[in-house]
């Protein structure tokens, strides 16, 4: 999990400001969203297939 070292004369919302930069930038947050709800391994499997499916078709329109 990302820190911060607070300066001196550092206002507490300018921390937090880059605490949260660095929460977003790390990848984090995302990866907490994603383990919100289980899924189910059919569920995760399916999802990346679509996934897959979608980048080779954006691939494909690229190279057209």
């Amino acid at each position: 999990m990302p820190h911060v070292l607070v300066n001196d004369n550092e206002s507490l919302e300018s921390a937090l400001r880059r605490f949260k930069r660095q929460c977003e930038r790390s990848g984090y947050m995302a990866e907490i969203r994603k383990n919100r709800y289980f899924e189910k391994p059919s569920e995760r499997r399916k999802r990346r297939m679509n996934a897959a499916r979608r980048r080779q078709r954006k691939i494909q329109a690229m190279d057209n």
